[in-house]
């Protein structure tokens, strides 16, 4: 099974840009798709419904054009969730959840924390309610795999600058410390599971100052899962040759049928 994940950073913009043609080409088994940016009816008709899949939008409640996330699947899931059920994270459109018969995909859209201390508090939340979350299905018999922006840059190694951003939320060590309880709590990052040293390997680039054509960039979006698929996965990969947005699609190959998770 495979799993693409991509900030496309505004969807009608995507679509002017040859969002369509690549998403055919590509054909993946689901897409996620982060900071849409659109109501439903603003999304173009020719990529709404893509032939052979069904697809699911969250919208952010605040505000029009911000945030909101899309999936596009040929899996049919069991139940969709548009956030985690309290209103202060769920109004902003940054979660799709589909669940399915052994297994839970969660694609969200973190928040960036830099505009204030106040957005950075809500930020450092919005993880903790999402880490509980994930946590809630795993004794349910549900595998958990989360894609999306993180909006956060885990390690020195997943960016080109860390000296230079230790003080810039994205790389601030309580986010950082943040991730490190994610992967205390029993997930991994896929991409470090099959490229555990890579180095220059990012997935977003400021469009200031040529970050992107020198490479001086961030690896912000993640594909985790729990603990017992990490040997299941087959691909981890970052596609930096795909421009149509700031973001570059990243992808997760895991076999399947997944194993039975074994309870304590």
């Amino acid at each position: 099974m495979v799993i693409y994940s991509w900030n496309v950073n505004g969807i009608r913009a995507a679509a002017q840009k040859g969002f369509a043609d690549w998403f055919a080409k590509t054909d993946p088994d689901i897409l996620c798709l982060q900071e849409v940016r659109a109501e439903t009816d603003q999304i173009p008709d020719e990529i709404m419904e893509f032939p052979g899949y069904s697809s699911f939008w969250t919208t952010c409640q605040k505000k029009k054009g911000y945030s909101g996330v899309g999936v596009y699947t040929k899996i049919q899931p069991e139940e969709v969730n548009q956030g985690f059920d309290i209103k202060e994270f769920d109004e902003e459109g940054r979660v799709s959840q589909l669940v399915f018969a052994d297994w839970v995909l969660n694609c969200i859209y973190f928040p960036n924390g830099s505009q204030s201390d106040e957005r950075l508090d809500y930020k450092l939340r919005f993880y903790d309610a999402f880490l509980e979350n994930s946590l809630m299905w795993l004794p349910h018999g549900k595998h958990v795999v989360t894609v999306g922006d993180y909006n956060t840059c885990h390690k020195e190694i997943d960016i080109a600058r860390p000296q230079e951003n230790e003080k810039t939320s994205g790389f601030l060590p309580i986010e950082r410390a943040w991730l490190d309880k994610y992967v205390e709590n029993g997930f991994v990052d896929s991409f470090r599971v099959l490229h555990p040293t890579q180095k220059d390997a990012y997935t977003w680039w400021s469009n200031r100052g040529r970050a992107r054509e020198n490479n001086v960039g961030w690896r912000v979006d993640y594909a985790f899962v729990d603990h017992a698929l990490k040997d299941c996965i087959v691909n981890a990969s970052i596609h930096p040759e795909v421009m149509i947005s700031d973001h570059c699609p990243i992808s997760i190959e895991i076999d399947v049928p997944f194993p039975p998770i074994v309870k304590d």
